[in-house]
């Protein structure tokens, strides 16, 4: 009776909780509650002067390329990301609105890949837990086909059982984890705005 219960908690279990569930049907492998927006919108982000003109000028400049590679990464705090933003923009003023433009430029580039990236990541990873569910289920529906034979070995249901339980575990671990990964394209969004936001309070 105890390993017909395991498999029916089981099999109701990756029920409930798959990953292939998605929240928009136009994409499928997308397990987050939030809604997918595949790319950022610079007129959602900047309100500063247009940034047509710019192109990929920002990598052609050493000093806003390397300002935008320390500035993109989510280890350095914002705030001291917004106070070296001010203090650089200070500095020259006859040139501060096209450094301004480049800045943006540079960041809205670096962090609008590097959020796609990341959301490529974590639909990669809900295809692999579909994957894992679907084998959790088979070994499910082996457990009980084991159970339901006439003289059936002991040991080895037992074996698989254990096995199911360790493998449900592991599934439900990383259905956890992947809560928080489906912040990280909302936090970098976040940076993205906060950031031009400092840029255009720079221009005024």
């Amino acid at each position: 009776m105890k390993r017909i219960v395991l498999f029916a908690a089981t099999v109701v279990m990756l029920g409930t909780h798959d990953p292939a569930v998605a929240a928009d049907p136009r994409y499928p492998d997308w397990p987050c509650a939030q809604i997918k927006v595949p790319e950022l919108s610079v007129a959602a982000m900047w309100a500063g002067p247009p940034i047509d003109d710019v192109g990929n000028g920002w990598e052609n400049d050493p000093q806003i390329k390397d300002l935008v590679a320390a500035l993109a990464l989510r280890r350095t705090p914002l705030e001291q990301a917004e106070k070296t933003i001010s203090e650089f923009l200070a500095a020259d003023a006859a040139t501060r609105q096209g450094k301004a433009k480049l800045l943006f430029a540079g960041l809205f580039v670096t962090l609008n890949r590097e959020r796609s990236e990341v959301m490529n990541g974590i639909e990669r990873f809900s295809r692999r837990q579909v994957d894992f569910a679907e084998r959790l289920r088979a070994k499910a529906y082996q457990l009980r086909e084991l159970q339901d034979a006439p003289g059936h070995d002991q040991a080895k249901v037992d074996e698989l059982a254990d096995a199911i339980n360790w493998d449900t575990r592991i599934f439900e671990e990383q259905r956890k984890t992947i809560r928080y990964v489906c912040e990280v394209p909302t936090a970098i969004e976040q940076r993205v705005f906060a950031l031009a936001r400092t840029i255009q309070q720079s221009l005024e």
